[in-house]
């Protein structure tokens, strides 16, 4: 009797397990994949949120890592030297790489902040984000 206690157990488990699982698979939402180098010794991955208020910007600069972004809310532009462009709104994504110069951040709304989620791949212990030469 104890067994087919156990046995009856371990079975509502699983089912309900594999429940949660797939229900969370649903959910799932791949954002943006970037293929990276092989050798990342002495690399850390960071993940910030950042909030600019209404028309603000940020002077040119460069962050010397992999970086992703993803919005949250409001409205950006932002552009690499040598890049389009480019105007995010919440659900978009962004990607610079260690050699970009990021030239152009500003919040283009003059009554409501702009908020998104920064995720980088840098040199461990390197600053984030460092003035453009």
């Amino acid at each position: 009797m104890q067994t087919r206690k156990a046995i009856i157990a371990i079975l509502v488990t699983v089912f309900f397990s594999s429940l949660s699982l797939s229900s969370l698979a649903n959910e799932v939402l791949p954002l943006m994949s970037k293929t990276l180098p092989e050798n990342l010794r002495n690399q850390e991955a960071v993940m910030i949120t950042v909030e600019m208020e209404p028309v603000e910007s940020s002077l040119p600069h460069r962050h010397n890592a992999y970086v992703m972004v993803y919005m949250l809310s409001g409205k950006l532009e932002m552009q690499v030297k040598g890049g389009p462009l480019v105007q995010l709104e919440p659900g978009d994504t962004f990607f610079e790489s260690p050699t970009d110069i990021h030239a152009v951040s500003r919040n283009l709304s003059d009554t409501m902040p702009a908020k998104f989620v920064v995720y980088l791949l840098k040199e461990a212990g390197a600053p984030a984000t460092v003035a453009a030469d």
